[in-house]
């Protein structure tokens, strides 16, 4: 077991985003079934249209986003909850004016972001 607190967690940008940066706030090391991150994504920011491996659990912090998940686009705030499935397409924007930042919990297990389109 451990505690720690966020802002002690160094940030390190995500290299395919565009003013995006990374905590990782329980490793794969720590915890057997799940890591947890936080991300932040700066005002006009973006990861470009991926997917992933592994399915995503995400809490909204601050901020709010354009999700595209799939077909669908999602504007989310503080308080939403997202799931996005394994294999499913995903981008996020910030449309807002402060940094958009959420939880995101993923199983242990081997993953490969695969870049759609930036």
């Amino acid at each position: 077991m451990s505690v720690k607190r966020i802002e002690k967690v160094a940030a390190e940008a995500v290299p395919d985003g565009v003013g995006v940066s990374k905590q990782v706030l329980i490793s794969a090391e720590e915890a057997p079934n799940f890591a947890m991150r936080c991300f932040t994504i700066q005002p006009g920011g973006s990861m470009p249209l991926h997917t992933n491996l592994v399915e995503h659990e995400q809490y909204v912090l601050s901020g709010s986003a354009n999700v595209v998940i799939g077909e669908e686009t999602y504007t989310v705030e503080p308080g939403n909850v997202v799931f996005i499935p394994a294999g499913a397409a995903h981008t996020y924007v910030n449309n807002g004016s402060e940094p958009f930042r959420f939880l995101c919990l993923v199983p242990n297990r081997a993953d490969k972001t695969s870049i759609i389109s930036s």
